[in-house]
């Protein structure tokens, strides 16, 4: 039987902090929380690995989907620099790890979700954490929650093919948003910044993911 607590220690000090994650609100966030609870109980044994873990399996027509792996979330969250009064926006929240932790560093998060099985998930383990700073809305998440808007800082759990365009109206000035840009190996970690009307991106380290359903880029006609 797997020693969680352990691996929950070998995963922030093998994984985590060797990739220049420095912010100590992050790593105390994550030796906190048992990740191995916001996985379906076969994938359990996964939850500490280095890798994007299948919580979905894309059956029935549904896209499948994945939690991001430790260290990519991580330097996505610190990337994004997110403040203790800040509202945070989590995009494709899944299971509601990422949600959990961004509560422990913001004021208050809202965590996004479309497909209902993991919406449920999330609010169960929110609840069962004690987390009552964030709560859970269903709906498109290229659509955003602009119900909840402005935002502070919006984290996308996946990638996009596309510029998030959609959700830029939805950011405070001086806002941030992260995400991934690409779904291939060779993407890239992006923050857009929100200064009055305009927002300009920059890559900020190499990443990949699976990309979120609403995120993939229209298919370019062929002559």
């Amino acid at each position: 039987m797997i020693d969680f607590a352990t691996a929950r220690r070998m995963m922030v000090d093998g994984q985590v902090r060797p990739n220049d994650v420095t912010d100590l609100r992050i790593t105390a966030a994550m030796l906190k929380l048992p990740r191995e609870r916001f996985l379906p109980l076969a994938k359990a044994d996964l939850a500490y690995l280095d890798l994007d873990i299948p919580i979905l399996d894309g059956a029935d027509g549904r896209p499948a989907r994945r939690m991001l792996k430790p260290m990519l979330l991580a330097k996505l969250i610190q990337a994004a620099a997110v403040q203790e009064n800040d509202v945070v926006l989590d995009v494709g929240c899944a299971t509601g790890y990422s949600s959990a932790i961004l509560a422990r560093l913001g004021h208050s998060v809202i965590a996004l979700e479309e497909e209902p099985s993991l919406a449920a998930r999330a609010k169960e383990n929110l609840a069962a954490f004690g987390v009552n700073n964030a709560s859970v809305a269903m709906g498109p998440l290229a659509g955003g929650w602009p119900a909840g808007a402005p935002y502070d800082v919006i984290v996308l759990q996946g990638a996009t093919e596309v510029e998030p365009r959609a959700l830029f109206p939805q950011l405070r000035d001086g806002g941030r948003l992260v995400c991934v840009r690409g779904g291939s190996a060779a993407g890239k970690a992006m923050i857009y910044r929100r200064v009055e009307t305009d927002v300009s991106g920059r890559p900020v380290f190499d990443a990949a993911a699976a990309v979120l359903p609403g995120f993939t880029a229209t298919p370019a006609f062929v002559f």
